[in-house]
């Protein structure tokens, strides 16, 4: 059991052998935690129930993917990940859902509810598994360990993925274009792409998006947040994915290499896009001018010398251009600074 000192928790004495309990300091939220695999949980009787994994056997295995459960009703439950079947409709807005619990959680997106928040940041969320997991992030808490390599996870849904990294295992599969993946959220996300669904929508400017992360990342271009600083010159990102592609400007690494020509490259956009040029593909097309591009954000870019739009300015001269590496290039006029070519 993990001290006072180390939790901030008052700890109570209540001990089986299977768990502990646990209580915050303000008293408005107790935690059950497995003794054995030290996962937490709302409630005694959950927590009960999942030490039945540490002490009996799992007879009911999922015939696709392998995974196995105590209860027969888990394993339907789990297949419905595999068959795409979701009987469980939300009556505000139509979607779907796998389970009761999930749907439930759902409508909370409609009401507004978060009853379970962080009583270190405040945070709020709709419900306490996403409670549990984010103070981790605050103690710094990775209980659930890879036997092959030792990496460590704040939750065994991504020790589960990362474990398949090392297997090769893609048990999910896209019925619309055939790609696989090693978890289903991926997946999940990945349809998105088919759809065109995007279900996260900015409330400053309305650009919506099909991950949550993108438009967490898309809200520093508002706010001017850039938490990710180069150690070597200090310039600061905003986020963790540009921050390493600069990195490798510093060590010249270039780890994509097109099987080609042999040219090699920072990311592997810029390796997708070099592709294309040998095979002759231009896939993006201009539905003004109809002129066809590698990419997206060159056709994005290409649309500005039409509606004239010059979002990135000079905060020097107040110069405006349609491309951030115009701003760049233009802002070593400034500076004397040579430009640098990868």
């Amino acid at each position: 059991m993990e001290t006072v000192a180390q939790t901030g928790r008052n700890e109570e004495a209540v001990h089986n052998e299977t768990f502990s309990k646990e209580r915050s300091l303000q008293g408005n939220i107790t935690e059950y935690r497995c003794d054995i695999c030290k996962k937490t949980f709302s409630s005694e009787p959950e927590v009960l129930k999942h030490t039945e994994i540490h002490q009996k056997k799992r007879p009911f295995r999922c015939e696709i993917c392998g995974k196995c459960f105590i209860k027969n009703s888990h394993l339907v439950t789990h297949k419905r990940s595999h068959t795409g079947e979701k009987p469980y409709r939300c009556d505000i807005c139509g979607k779907s859902f796998i389970s009761q619990s999930s749907l439930n959680m759902h409508n909370r997106t409609h009401t507004g509810e978060k009853p379970f928040h962080c009583e270190l940041c405040g945070k709020r969320f709709i419900d306490v598994g996403h409670l549990i997991r984010h103070k981790r992030t605050h103690s710094g808490e990775k209980p659930y360990h890879c036997e092959i390599c030792g990496k460590c996870f704040i939750e065994n849904s991504k020790l589960v993925g990362h474990i398949r990294s090392h297997t090769g295992e893609r048990p999910f599969h896209c019925e619309i274009c055939g790609k696989s993946f090693s978890d289903n959220s991926n997946l999940v996300v990945h349809k998105r792409r088919h759809t065109g669904e995007k279900l996260y929508s900015c409330n400053i400017c309305g650009k919506s998006f099909s991950v949550s992360g993108s438009l967490v990342i898309h809200k520093r271009i508002h706010t001017g947040e850039k938490p990710f600083h180069c150690e070597i010159c200090e310039t600061s990102f905003g986020d963790k994915s540009s921050l390493k592609r600069h990195v490798r400007i510093h060590s010249g690494e270039k780890p994509f290499h097109c099987e080609i020509c042999g040219k090699s490259f920072l990311d592997n956009g810029n390796l997708r896009k070099h592709i294309r040029r040998h095979i002759g593909a231009e896939p993006f097309h201009c539905e003004i001018c109809g002129k066809s591009l590698v990419s997206n954000a060159s056709l994005i870019i290409h649309k500005r010398t039409h509606t004239g739009e010059r979002p990135f300015h000079c905060d020097i001269c107040g110069k405006s251009f349609p491309s951030n590496n115009n701003l760049n290039r233009h802002n070593r006029s400034h500076s004397g600074e040579e430009t640098i070519k990868l």
